[in-house]
């Protein structure tokens, strides 16, 4: 069965999230594992909204902290709320990264880096695959953006 987040939410468990997912979806936030660059669907996306977690569906980062790094991956200088994403030692690959994960399921999702942009500084380095747009909603008349 899946187990409980802090915050009352369900988190996925395993079985559920190799049905619901892609391979690339599940190798990259199951096994720590990334999509080559300029690849994934929102490397180049500048559709307002909020990107999710695609395992759990937890508000990961809001579209108005996307900028282009020019690395091929989505990156952001913060996520929606300060405890949205948790960070790790990451010593893989014979190097020593900061691995950003979901705070509430611990999908991996990417790394983070010191060489963002003001006014964080920040630089998360997320995979595609790892997350999920949800649009803002649009005016009366106007239909939704697609991802």
């Amino acid at each position: 069965p899946a187990d409980s987040a802090a915050d009352g939410a369900r988190v996925p468990a395993e079985d559920e999230l190799r049905a619901r997912l892609s391979e690339e979806q599940f190798n990259i936030t199951q096994r720590k594992g990334t999509e080559r660059a300029f690849s994934g669907q929102y490397h180049d996306c500048k559709t307002p909204g909020e990107y999710h977690c695609v395992c759990c569906r937890a508000p990961l980062f809001p579209s108005e902290a996307k900028y282009d790094s020019g690395t091929g991956w989505p990156s952001f200088f913060r996520p929606s709320n300060p405890d949205a994403v948790r960070e790790a030692d990451d010593f893989s690959h014979f190097m020593r990264r900061t691995e950003a994960l979901c705070a509430r399921c611990g999908a991996h999702l990417g790394h983070v880096f010191n060489d963002g942009p003001k006014p964080t500084g920040l630089r998360y380095c997320i995979n595609s695959a790892a997350l999920n747009l949800i649009p803002e909603k649009s005016a009366p008349g106007e239909s939704a953006p697609q991802k």
